[in-house]
């Protein structure tokens, strides 16, 4: 038996029309799986979904307008994905987004709630609203992306760092609770990622970008198909009895 085959899985990825997410889901396709891709942005959506369709097959993913903010948004979706998957076995909650100052009270009242709807609210609308259908699977996975910055704070990104920290303490309440339905639920804390996230950054803060390179024992900035590998693992029945674990991959970056 192969502990990572994930054939006849169905799973689904926030933010999944780019980056981590998109990387996470070519993993998972690889494996076997069938991914529904959402996202806000249409035309990645239909790049994201061509990629994965020309390489593995157009059966294999669908993708979805969806704002995860919005309940009323994803009880839309999930109701598409039920018809046509019957159901969902793995739930990865990417999506996220970031807004920096150089300090803490510099962040915009706008700003702070932005991210944390984004970050950790729609973490709990996303599941809240899976968990059910996983639960008539008879079981399944739930992985949530935090970051190497839910480990560690940092001056110009108060709100993302907030809102990372409580993706783990959320993670671990969800873990707990549904143990009995044998749903696994986990994080990934990703380090420095090459992504439009982090370009961003590098355009706001250049010194503090060539500076990460060198600080990191890898030797390198990570790209989102180094998350592939962690996911698929969290994914498949190699980790039936791993869960409430949070799972740094960022080249050692945390370490020091």
């Amino acid at each position: 038996m192969n502990l990572f085959d994930l054939s006849g899985k169905t799973a689904l990825v926030t933010g999944g029309n780019g980056g981590i997410g998109l990387g996470i889901a070519r993993g998972f396709v690889e494996h076997g799986a069938s991914v529904v891709l959402l996202a806000r942005n249409t035309n990645k959506l239909k790049s994201a979904s061509i990629e994965i369709g020309e390489k593995f097959g157009y059966d294999k993913v669908d993708a979805m307008k969806c704002d995860v903010t919005d309940r009323s948004s994803i009880s839309k979706v999930l109701s598409r994905v039920t018809e046509k998957f019957g159901g969902l076995d793995v739930v990865v909650n990417n999506a996220g987004t970031n807004k920096r100052s150089d300090e803490p009270h510099l962040l915009s009242d706008a700003d702070w709630r932005y991210v944390i709807d984004t970050n950790l609210t729609a973490i709990h609308n996303v599941t809240s609203l899976t968990f059910p259908l996983i639960k008539q699977r008879g079981g399944g996975k739930i992985i949530n992306i935090g970051s190497m910055m839910s480990i560690f704070g940092t001056a110009y990104a108060s709100a993302y760092a907030a809102s990372k920290g409580g993706v783990v303490q959320y993670t671990k309440s969800c873990a707990v609770a549904w143990a009995k339905d044998n749903v696994q639920v986990n994080a990934i804390l990703p380090g420095w990622i090459v992504t439009e996230m982090t370009d961003d950054f590098g355009k706001l803060f250049p010194d503090r970008y060539k500076l990460i390179e060198g600080r990191t024992p890898a030797g390198r900035w990570g790209i989102p198909d180094d998350l592939a590998g962690t996911a698929v693992f969290l994914a498949s029945d190699a980790s039936r009895f791993v869960t409430g674990t949070s799972i740094p991959v960022d080249g050692g970056y945390s370490v020091w």
